[in-house]
């Protein structure tokens, strides 16, 4: 059977090379197998049967009988024309209507024959017509291998124009089952059919296609998308298993004097409960023989950086080197200034290397990481260069690791002899269900904690016309002590308006807080890397009380002392970008703002982003509301957009399935690591023929 869902999808009957090349081009359909997991977006009821004088103008697809009596072309303007044919029932009449293809179709018609007229309804006046219907002579209506729930297939115009029409394309299905004998082989265990009452697969595929019943099409959906999302998860957990037995890591043996002198004389404030948690899931990782590949997760401000620099610590510790790399200068350079500031007296030598870095200076710090006096090395994309040689790296810390593509990651990999323990971070919350299956190879790690004495910054949603009283609190807030930001959207096709914007907003502050009472700094993108640091300065230093700035300080600025975050035109950022602006302020013990600006005119979407806004500083919760309304691709971003072309599963909708594909792919490797027992031979042979095709897994991290 595997070889005959192998065959050229030409050699289908009814296909043919000029079909073929159009769901080739169109569908990436090129063999049988393809065309069997085409599935249906959607299905349509077709057990009604209209009478024409009980039809409405509600725009739905209806089926109707009737009989076509009369066929004439009706002239629209000089050119152009339609096919218009009289449809009568015993109840009344309608029209039927075509605007191309009028000469194949009017010599196809048959006049005073039972017809099923298949479409979508509209009214002119008080006459119901169908545009380019369905149409299908009653006798071979009843005689097909349909279903009534109708499949309505993935299409393209082009497919359309070419009359490969979604009725074409079920003629087409109905002749993969005919000529497989609709004998596709089952991929599961007996034991895992029966726990959890999963169609059979020939069952499933069938009643996909062609379903029986509502409820049989709901079985259907469920095996298949169980059965993707299993293999998925099998595939994810064998490489993390098979990394931990086959990939030896260097065991961190102690935990030692740096580490508990730190610990006990040198931390900022106490450690949250999650922070000691994952510290201890750290530490059990680095304890073993098995190399460490730990993704920590963790809000805007919960402290990820302090668990980072213990982590360097027990490498230090153990004769190891480490080092940092972030996606961008500002964030490689705040690092580096926290982390020195917070391990001052600990005796460390940690450098910064980022494209800004001279010459002269890069000569020493080669050489310094070569004969292993540099501890801790921070910095950029530049960590990556073949020049850039270790003396002996022990672990790699990579901060927003979806900013790095695959390759890039894997050259830090080789700058030893055994590969380095990494440490994943991110302050994007990651949904769950994207988290699994993106990181499923990856151990999990999640602060969902702030540490204590951080008050909940309160957000809040305010129109131009509330304006004046918006300054007034910004400056009481000023009179207090406090510092401001002010932030204008940057949308990279219009840079020019994003500049007028800002020098708008710039002079009309100006104007609203004017010297000597008040001072503003500006940062945006057109500055040079040297303005830009020297106004971040005075801002951090506390010359000016108002910071603005384009979202060019969505990460890279720690400034306690500010606790006001204005964005204006709030409605033209995203979910995670409006959070992560947000995280800009709470740093500090006092009480925190972030008042959201925006026009009255709003999309419902926006209205969802502010309202979520409003409503939660859990980071989690947004990125689950930013998943339902943007889907995986758009907050992966195109380089990972990809990644997720699941066939029929949906991770917004499914994630209860993938959390039971992801438990019962976890048992079975528990009990049975490499897939030997009788019951799962089947199941290693299509897991192993999965593996070795391109598919989704072979792109995963």
């Amino acid at each position: 059977m595997v070889n005959l869902l192998e065959t050229p999808i030409e050699y289908l009957k009814g296909v043919g090379p000029q079909r073929g090349g159009l769901l080739r081009s169109e569908l990436n359909i090129n063999q049988y197998g393809d065309l069997l997991h085409l599935f249906p977006n959607r299905h349509i009821d077709r057990t009604r049967y209209y009478k024409i004088n009980a039809l409405v103008n509600s725009n739905a697809e209806v089926q109707v009988l009737g009989k076509i009596t009369h066929i004439k072309t009706v002239p629209m303007g000089k050119t152009k024309s339609r096919l218009v044919a009289t449809f009568i029932d015993e109840t009344g009449e309608m029209e039927l209507v075509w605007f191309q293809g009028h000469k194949w179709i009017r010599e196809s018609l048959k006049l005073n024959t039972p017809y099923v007229a298949f479409g979508r309804i509209n009214q002119y006046g008080s006459q119901f017509s169908m545009a380019h219907p369905e149409l299908e002579v009653l006798e071979e209506h009843k005689t097909n291998l349909r279903s009534a729930m109708q499949p309505i297939y993935p299409s393209t115009e082009k497919l359309t124009n070419k009359g490969i029409s979604n009725r074409v394309l079920s003629k087409i299905m109905q002749q993969l089952f005919i000529e497989t004998g609709a004998n596709f082989g089952e991929t599961l265990p007996n034991y895992l059919l029966e726990e959890l009452k999963l169609l059979p697969k020939n069952d499933a595929l069938f009643n996909i296609h062609f379903p029986k019943s509502q409820e049989l099409l709901q079985r259907a959906q469920f095996r298949l998308k169980f059965e993707e999302l299993f293999f998925i998860q099998l595939q994810l957990i064998t490489k993390n298993l098979v990394r931990k037995h086959k990939i030896k890591g260097m065991p961190f043996a102690q935990v030692g004097e740096i580490f508990n002198t730190f610990y006990t004389q040198h931390l900022p404030f106490p450690l949250t409960n999650a922070q000691k948690r994952v510290i201890k899931e750290i530490r059990n990782d680095l304890g073993s023989n098995a190399q460490m590949n730990r993704l920590l997760q963790g809000d805007v401000g919960s402290g990820k950086t302090i668990v980072a620099l213990m982590t360097i610590l027990l490498a230090k510790d153990n004769g190891y080197q480490s080092c940092l790399m972030a996606p961008t200068e500002i964030l490689a350079l705040q690092h580096y200034n926290g982390i020195t500031e917070l391990a001052e007296r600990l005796n460390l030598n940690i450098q910064l290397l980022t494209g800004s870095t001279k010459a002269a200076q890069r000569a020493i710090l080669h050489e310094q990481l070569e004969n292993g006096s540099i501890d801790l090395l921070i910095g950029t994309h530049a960590l990556l260069e073949d020049k850039v040689k270790f003396k002996n790296l022990g672990l790699a810390v990579i901060d927003e690791q979806h900013k790095f593509g695959v390759e890039q990651r894997s050259k830090l990999w080789k700058k030893n002899n055994l590969p380095p323990h990494i440490l994943v971070m991110t302050a994007t919350p990651i949904p769950r269900t994207l988290a699994m299956s993106l990181y499923g190879d990856l151990d999990l790690s999640v602060i969902d904690e702030l540490p204590a004495g951080r008050k909940a910054i309160q957000t809040v949603h305010r129109t131009d016309n509330n304006r004046l009283r918006v300054w007034k609190f910004l400056k009481d807030e000023i009179a207090k002590g406090r510092q401001i930001y002010i932030v204008y959207p940057l949308i990279q096709e219009s840079e020019k308006m994003d500049y007028k914007d800002l020098m708008d907003g710039y002079e009309s502050i100006s104007r609203d807080f004017p010297l000597p009472h008040y001072s503003i700094s500006i940062v945006h993108g057109q500055m040079k890397p040297a303005e830009k640091e020297a106004e971040m300065k005075r801002f951090t230093e506390g010359k000016t009380n108002i910071m603005v700035a384009t979202t060019v300080i969505e990460v890279g600025v720690n400034v306690p002392n500010a606790s006001v975050m204005v964005i204006e035109s709030a409605e033209r950022f995203g979910l995670s970008q409006l959070h992560q602006l947000r995280g800009r302020v709470g740093r500090g013990a006092e009480q925190s703002y972030c008042i959201l600006m925006t026009g009255h005119k709003l999309s419902a979407e926006s209205i969802t982003r502010i309202e979520t806004m409003c409503a939660t500083n859990d980071g989690f919760e947004i990125a689950e509301v930013d998943l339902k309304l943007r889907g995986p691709g758009d907050i992966l971003g195109t380089q990972q957009s990809g990644i997720l072309n699941l066939q029929i599963a949906d991770l917004v909708k499914d994630k209860d399935i993938l959390q039971l594909a992801r438990n019962y792919a976890l048992r079975l490797l528990k009990n049975d690591p490499a897939m030997d027992l009788p019951q799962h031979q089947t199941l290693k042979k299509v897991f192993f023929e999965l593996s070795r095709k391109k598919n989704i897994w072979n792109y995963i991290s």
